[in-house]
C-alpha cells in the first residue's frame, strides 16, 4: 500500500472518530494521539526516505493538507462540544422568570437632616455662610465668651456635661459664633453665619426634652445692624418654612448674650391665629429666642461695639419639626424606628 493510500486510510478512519468523540476530554486525547509528534501520521512520514526524490514533495504535501484537515475538523467539535455543554448548563440553571423579584429600596435623609438642610439653603440663599465647629469644647467659649462668667446664675437653665473642669461637651452652638469672630475681617465686608449641629445638656427625657437635640443659630454682625434687621430676617425664614401667610411677633425675654433679648412666635399655621390645640388657642406659637449681640460679647471677641452691632438666634430643627409634622414625642426622631421615619421620606 503507497504512503498516500496509508495517508488517505489514517485520514478517514481519524475522521471518524472525531465526529463519534462525545466530551472535551476525549477530543483532546485524539488531537494529541493524531497529531502529536509519535502520532500515525509522523510515522507515515518517517517512510518517506524510501521514496524517490520527485515523490517526496507530493506525499510531504499531501501528509499537510490532511492534518491541516484534521486540525478544522477538532475545531469544529470542540465548537459542538462547548455549545453543547453550555446548553446543559443553562438547563440546569434555569430560572423562574415568573417568580417575583427582590425589591431594593433607596434609603433617605433623615427627618431632622432634611429640616436643616431647607433651613440652611434659605439662608445660603441670603447669602450666609454655614460653619460648623466642634461638639467638645472649653467652658471658656461655651460659657464665658457668651457674657455668662463661671458665677452667672444663668448657667443653672443649661445643665451641663463636663469631661473635666474646663472641658465639656457643648450645650449650644454659641461657641462656633465665638470662634467665627475672632477671625473675621470686617475689612472684607459683614459677619453672616449659621452655625447648626448637635447639642448636650442634662435633661429629664420627656415627650418635648431631650439630653441631646439639634439647634441652628445665626449671627450677623456689621456696622448699624438693627432689631429691624433680625425681624425682617426672620420673617423671611418663617414665611420659607410655615409659608407665606406666617407672621411674625416679638416678645421681650432675657438671654445672658443679647441685649435686647426676645421670644419670637409665628402665627399658627393650623388655625391661621383663630386658636386650636396646636397653638394652646393662642393663635402664635413660640418657636425660637434672638436678641441684638450684648456689646461684651462684642468686646471680648476684640469688636469695637461703638462701631460695630448685630443680632443673633437660635432655632431647635426638632421643634420645628414636631410643629411641621404634628409629632408629639421628641424621643421617636432618635429611636431608630423605619416604620417612623419613613413616613418623612421627601422633602416638601
Amino acid at each position: 500500500m503507497s504512503l498516500q493510500q496509508q495517508l488517505e486510510d489514517l485520514k478517514h478512519t481519524s475522521l471518524e472518530k472525531i465526529e463519534k468523540v462525545s466530551n472535551l476530554s476525549l477530543l483532546n486525547e485524539i488531537r494529541v494521539s493524531l497529531l502529536g509528534k509519535k502520532g500515525p501520521i509522523t510515522e507515515v512520514l518517517g517512510q518517506m526516505k524510501s521514496l524517490s526524490p520527485e515523490e517526496r514533495p507530493k506525499v510531504g504535501s499531501f501528509a499537510n493538507e490532511i492534518k491541516k484537515e484534521l486540525q478544522a475538523a477538532i475545531e469544529v467539535k470542540k465548537e459542538q462540544l462547548d455549545a453543547l455543554a453550555l446548553k446543559e448548563a443553562l438547563e440546569k440553571e434555569t430560572i423562574d422568570i415568573t417568580l417575583p423579584g427582590k425589591n431594593f429600596s433607596q434609603g433617605t435623609s433623615h427627618v431632622l437632616t432634611t429640616i436643616m438642610e431647607e433651613i440652611e439653603d434659605i439662608f445660603l440663599g441670603m447669602g450666609y455662610e454655614v460653619i460648623a465647629g466642634n461638639e467638645v469644647e472649653s467652658d471658656h467659649y461655651n460659657f464665658e465668651r457668651m457674657n455668662l462668667p463661671k458665677d452667672h446664675p444663668a448657667r443653672d437653665m443649661q445643665d451641663t456635661f463636663y469631661i473635666s473642669e474646663e472641658t465639656l461637651i457643648r450645650t449650644h452652638t454659641s461657641p462656633v459664633q465665638a470662634r467665627t469672630m475672632e477671625k473675621h475681617d470686617f475689612s472684607k465686608g459683614a459677619l453672616k453665619m449659621i452655625s447648626p449641629g448637635k447639642v448636650f445638656r442634662r435633661d429629664t427625657d420627656d415627650a418635648t426634652h431631650s439630653h441631646q437635640f439639634h439647634q441652628i443659630e445665626g449671627l450677623v454682625i456689621d456696622k448699624n445692624i438693627t432689631m429691624a434687621d433680625l425681624k425682617g430676617t426672620l420673617d423671611v425664614l418663617m414665611k420659607k418654612m410655615f409659608g407665606e401667610n406666617r407672621s411674625i411677633r416679638l416678645r421681650p425675654s432675657y438671654f445672658p448674650f443679647t441685649e435686647p433679648s426676645v421670644e419670637v412666635d409665628v402665627s399658627c399655621f393650623k388655625c391661621g391665629g383663630a386658636g386650636c390645640n396646636v397653638c394652646k388657642h393662642t393663635g402664635w406659637i413660640e418657636i425660637l429666642g434672638a436678641g441684638m449681640v450684648h456689646p461684651n460679647v462684642l468686646e471680648m471677641s476684640g469688636i469695637d461695639s461703638t462701631v460695630y452691632s448685630g443680632f443673633a438666634f437660635g432655632l431647635g430643627p426638632d421643634r420645628i419639626a414636631m410643629l411641621r409634622y404634628g409629632i408629639n414625642d421628641i424621643r421617636n426622631f432618635y429611636l431608630n424606628d423605619v416604620r417612623f421615619l419613613e413616613q418623612f421620606s421627601t422633602k416638601e
